[in-house]
């Protein structure tokens, strides 16, 4: 079965007369990024590249601000600076820390954008790679270590002057957010250059407005988990609180619109018989425990939607839920249950499905 969610609110702005669907993409934050958009009819020859170098530089400013990646960006210059040091920040780089540090202390610590080398030392940083044949997970004792020195470090963020302080030692991971932000960064770009009916994907993060020539919406289907994943044992019961029902395919009309996925099949690796994902959760310095395969969050900015799949996805199905329903998110849980895969779904994205 087939479900559709709408918006709760839809603009009655229709696409330019006699526009025509023009596609631009590229590569950045290693993967790909892609651009649908409708092009007015008077557009000139050289639109569509000259729009997409415009694009391309957007989001190269993003990865020369915030990528970990990259030890000359300004957060890997940042993560190497001797303690005791202040760093001025540029205007992006500002934007998504000062974010991602409220969405640290609204999800109680379940997200944490200083907690990079904890995301290293599990090997989803740069170095020491999970998938490297001499990759050793971290013993209980290392975790600890790394633990007790992020809590020691006083991360001091000036929001006046936009400076923010290395205690030392310090790693900044913006991967729960940078991709989601570049998303926004390209929908402010094409909205400044009057381009308002699009449809952005980075890496699979979306961001729609507007409608194509027909009318239609931007029609985009939920990430589900693949089907071929292992289901635990049957001893594992889903949560008695949980809607259980069969995973249907999910539409979502992406018209003002952005969604996100965190998912613990998209890096992982397998130790004495269970499931590592790349979602650390800053609190325990460990993977997340729970039986969570997916967490989707429908958010009108793409930034939030990216960080918020990622700080539920470490709270799990019951805190969670929770916590989406108090700050009025749109999210849907994907379980591992014993016969197949079961979701639960926050009022408020209750509510857009049954609107449709």
């Amino acid at each position: 079965m087939r479900r559709v969610l709408l918006p709760h609110h839809i603009s009655e702005d229709p696409a330019p007369a006699g526009g025509t669907i023009v596609d631009v993409e590229g590569r950045s934050m290693g993967t790909t990024w892609s651009v649908r958009l409708v092009a007015p009819a008077a557009a000139p020859a050289r639109f569509a590249p000259d729009l997409r170098d415009g694009l391309q530089r957007q989001l190269d400013a993003v990865v020369a601000q915030m990528s970990h990646w990259d030890a000359q960006s300004d957060l890997g210059r940042y993560n190497r600076a001797p303690a005791g040091s202040w760093h001025a920040l540029a205007p992006d780089f500002f934007a998504v820390l000062d974010f991602a540090l409220d969405v640290m202390r609204d999800s109680g610590g379940a997200y944490d954008p200083c907690a990079g080398a904890l995301v290293n030392a599990w090997g989803f940083g740069p170095e020491g790679r999970y998938d490297q044949p001499d990759f050793i997970a971290p013993t209980r004792e290392r975790i600890n270590a790394v633990r007790a020195q992020r809590a020691a470090q006083l991360v001091q963020f000036d929001r006046a002057t936009r400076q923010l302080y290395q205690p030392g030692g310090v790693r900044l991971d913006f991967s729960a957010v940078a991709k989601g932000y570049g998303v926004d960064k390209l929908a402010a770009c094409l909205d400044a250059q009057g381009v308002h009916h699009y449809l952005v994907e980075v890496g699979g993060e979306l961001r729609g407005a507007g409608v194509k020539p027909d009318g239609q919406p931007w029609w985009v289907a939920l990430e589900q988990p693949p089907s071929a994943m292992a289901a635990p044992p049957a001893s594992s019961a889903p949560s008695a609180s949980s809607d259980i029902a069969p995973l249907d395919d999910v539409v979502l009309a992406l018209h003002g619109l952005s969604v996100a996925t965190s998912g613990d099949y998209l890096r992982y690796f397998e130790r004495d018989g269970r499931r590592l994902s790349h979602t650390i959760d800053p609190r325990s310095g460990a993977p997340a425990p729970h039986d969570l395969a997916s967490v989707t969050v429908v958010h009108a900015h793409c930034m939030a939607a990216d960080a918020w799949s990622t700080a539920l996805t470490v709270l799990g199905p019951q805190a969670g839920l929770a916590l989406a329903e108090q700050r009025g998110l749109a999210a849907r849980f994907v379980r591992r249950g014993p016969h197949g895969f079961h979701e639960t779904l926050s009022s408020h994205l209750r509510a857009m499905l049954e609107s449709a």
